[in-house]
This record gives structure tokens, C-alpha cells and sequence, in this order.
């Protein structure tokens, strides 16, 4: 893919060259970036049409059932390392109900005239008034599963984040999970504005799923952020000396499991096969009740100096889609390892209520999950290798590498070594008999 903007090369501005010189060079670096844009377009028609014409070489058509069907997923192209904000982008437009929202929004009219129909150019003159997340999102997800394209490009909703993320500017690679929190908390702040024109509370009245049982505001007022991903957490802290209590609420989007140190180790050939480390036993770990280290030291407003203690987490609010973030990623005295730990989870059925702080006010189905996405980091480190999304579309499992989707199934996915889980809140059936 070839971009035909003209950029300042200074990393100090992050904007579009828009004066040009005397002897307009830059409107001539334009026409030439455009001409390349017109010619590897024009290629990629023909090696489409060839594509098309092969039945047998067209990754768009599937047998299923013995018929013929027409996959209608679309990727995302890669503008210079941004596959982990493809993976990311990819398996939050498989979270159906996250996903249907946006798409719902009003989009934001055309221009009008002479600029009817062309590519709008932000400038540093126009302020960040003129940008939109919240807008740039909603286009990219209308883009994706529509089956008329192959690969979407998300370079519109790229220059956003450019704006109004200052870490992620650049082409190097970044942390597919710093990105997305990054991504929901700034959507969850422009949404409380409003959007387009129209505000937050008539947004959130028209989706009647969101109701306010299902809000957990975090940094201000609810949003379809904190309604989709938003759960509460308990922490415990006990003084070991004097044995005071102290409890504290605190909301989450996602959680971040450690891997457990005694499945991190490195096996050789001639030692024998540890226990295998389950998604289980990370969250065992982050629930369990732990004694803190000398740097963690409690302040005992009793004892009135910091003193020794242990925490405990229980989940006091669930969310509907339950993202969890295998910590594989560590500091060391020099630079930043990976633990490569398979982790085995489950694909269906999830059980969160043994973590749970009320577990007999839920109902019987109400703590189980079903895995709907997982984002696979592959390489040995985290400004390096590649990312990678599974997720799952209307009963069928699918590989997104970015420009590149293909049909997959269950077993393979199970395989993976995953980084970020996306889990679904399973939706009770009608009419079921209480246990």
C-alpha cells in the first residue's frame, strides 16, 4: 500500500506538509507518490481479476456444508508496523454488541462543493476540534465485514491516534494492550461528550441493552465503554500487626494476569514435563490472598506508620465481555523479556464465580463465558515480532494477519499462546430452570 501524503519529517509535528515551495516541489512529490498510488492500484485490479477468475486460487469463497459460500471478512492493512492496532481493531468488531453501537452512530455529514468527494486533509491549523475517534472508529468497523474489499486501509482513523495519542506516534511497534486501553479510555472520553451533534444521554437511551444495572462508571459518567467492559473489583488489605481492615472499590476494563513463576521456566529435553499452566491458575493468582513484599508497605491508619500486609482481590461486579491480559512481558536489569508460557484456556464456559465476592446472589449461568477473540503477540519481544488476532464470526473461527484473513478452526486456536482474551458474557436462555 502507498500513501500519497506528504508528512514533515520532524517527529516534533505530526502533520501533513501543506506550503509549498516557489517551484511547487511538494506538489510535485505529491503527483509522483500519486502516480505510484494509481499504478499499484491498477496492479492489484488485475491480480484481483485474475484471482477471480481462478475459482480455485479465490480465498474469498469457501466450501461450508458442501456449499459454496462467499467469506465476507476484510482485513487491514498494515501502515508500517500497526499490526498490533489491526489485531486489536479486528476483535473488538467481533464483540457484537460493542461492535453494533458504534456502527448505529450518526456518521458525520459529507462535505459539501468543491470538496464533495475527496480526501479531507487535516492540517495543525484546524486544531483537534476537527478530529474524531469516536467517528474514525465507527467507519473503520462499517468497513470491516461488508465482503467488497479484500483489506481495508485504516490510515484516517491512524492519523487520530497520531493526534491524540502521543505515544503511538511513529512507525515502530508498540504494545498491542497499552494500545488498547489507550483506544477505550480516550473513546469513553469523547463519548461523554456526546457525538455529531447528539447528546450522550439520547446515544444511550437508543441502545436499550445498556441499562443502568449494566453501567460502571470509571473517570466520569457511564459510556458504552464502561457498560460493555466496565466490572468492579474488591481490595482487601489487612494490617499484619494490628489486624486492621481497610477495603477499597476500584473499576476495571480489563485485568492483568501474571503467569505464575513456577510454570515460566524453560524445559530441556532430558527434564521432565511440569504440570501445564491453565488460565485457572492465573487467575488463582491474581485472587489469591498475598502478603506484600518491603516495597509495598501498608500505611495503617491505626498503627499510624506503614506496616506489614496482605491483599486480596474478589471481583465485585462482573462485566458483559471480560478482557484478560496475560502479563508476558518483564523488566529485567537491562531490557524488557518475554515469558513464552503456553497457557491453556477454555473456549466455552468460563466459570468466574468462584472469584466472585457474592457468588450467591448470581445466577446459574450468569458468571459462565465464551471466548470470542484472543490477540497472539508472535516473537521474542515487545518492540519487536508480531501480532496477530483469532476471533469468532457468526459460529466460525477466523485468523486476521492483517491484510490476510483465513478460515480457521477450534483446535488451532486453542493452540495458541495468547496475550489479551476477549470473553463474552453467556446469555442465559429463556425460560431456564434456576438450580
Amino acid at each position: 500500500f502507498i500513501c500519497s501524503s506528504v508528512y514533515c519529517t520532524n517527529y516534533r509535528c505530526d502533520d501533513f506538509v501543506v506550503n509549498d515551495t516557489k517551484l511547487g516541489l511538494v506538489q510535485k512529490v505529491r503527483e509522483h507518490l500519486q502516480n505510484l498510488e494509481n499504478s499499484a492500484f491498477t496492479s492489484d485490479r488485475h491480480r484481483k481479476r485474475k484471482l477471480l477468475e481462478n475459482s480455485s486460487l479465490n480465498s474469498k469463497l469457501l466450501k461450508v456444508n458442501g456449499s459454496t459460500t462467499t467469506l465476507c471478512a476484510t482485513g487491514l492493512r498494515n501502515l508500517g508496523n500497526t499490526c498490533f492496532m489491526n489485531a486489536i481493531l479486528q476483535s473488538l468488531s467481533n464483540i457484537q454488541q460493542f461492535c453494533c453501537y458504534f456502527k448505529e452512530l450518526p456518521a458525520v455529514e459529507l462535505r459539501n462543493g468543491k470538496t464533495a468527494g475527496r480526501r479531507t486533509y487535516h492540517t495543525r491549523s484546524q486544531g483537534d476540534n476537527n478530529v474524531s475517534l469516536v467517528e474514525e472508529f465507527r467507519k473503520t468497523l462499517c468497513a470491516l465485514w461488508q465482503g467488497n474489499q479484500t483489506a481495508f486501509s485504516p490510515e484516517s482513523l491512524f492519523y487520530v491516534v497520531w493526534k491524540i495519542m502521543p505515544n503511538f506516534r511513529g512507525y515502530q511497534q508498540q504494545d498491542a494492550h497499552e494500545f488498547m486501553r489507550y483506544l477505550l479510555d480516550h473513546l469513553h472520553l469523547e463519548l461523554q461528550g456526546g457525538f455529531n451533534g447528539v447528546p450522550r444521554s439520547v446515544i444511550l437511551q437508543e441502545n436499550s441493552n445498556l441499562s443502568a444495572s449494566n453501567k460502571c462508571c470509571i473517570n466520569g459518567a457511564s459510556t458504552v465503554v464502561t457498560a460493555i467492559f466496565g466490572g468492579i473489583l474488591q481490595n482487601e488489605v489487612n494490617c499484619l500487626i494490628c489486624g486492621t481492615e481497610s477495603r477499597k472499590f476500584d473499576p476495571f476494563l480489563d485485568l492483568s494476569l501474571d503467569i505464575p513463576s513456577q510454570f515460566r521456566n524453560k524445559r530441556t529435553k532430558n527434564q521432565e514435563s511440569g504440570p501445564m499452566c491453565t488460565l485457572r491458575d492465573c487467575l488463582r493468582s491474581f485472587t489469591d490472598l498475598e502478603e506484600l513484599d518491603e516495597t509495598e508497605l501498608y500505611m495503617c491508619h491505626k498503627c499510624k506508620k506503614k506496616q506489614k500486609s496482605t491483599k486480596k482481590f474478589w471481583i465485585q461486579k462482573l462485566p458483559k465481555v471480560l478482557c484478560l491480559h496475560l502479563k508476558r512481558f518483564h523488566w529485567t536489569a537491562y531490557l524488557r523479556n518475554k515469558v513464552d508460557t503456553y497457557v491453556e484456556f477454555p473456549l466455552r464456559g468460563l466459570d468466574m464465580k468462584c472469584y466472585l465476592l457474592e457468588p450467591e446472589n448470581s445466577g446459574p449461568e450468569s458468571c459462565l463465558y465464551d471466548l470470542v477473540a484472543v490477540v497472539v503477540h508472535h516473537g521474542s519481544g515487545v518492540g519487536s515480532g508480531h501480532y496477530t488476532a483469532y476471533a469468532a464470526h457468526e459460529g466460525r473461527w477466523f485468523h486476521f494477519n492483517d491484510s490476510t484473513v483465513t478460515l480457521t478452526d477450534e483446535e488451532t486456536v486453542g493452540k495458541a499462546k495468547a496475550y489479551i482474551l476477549f470473553y463474552v458474557e453467556r446469555q442465559a436462555k429463556p425460560g431456564a430452570e434456576k438450580l
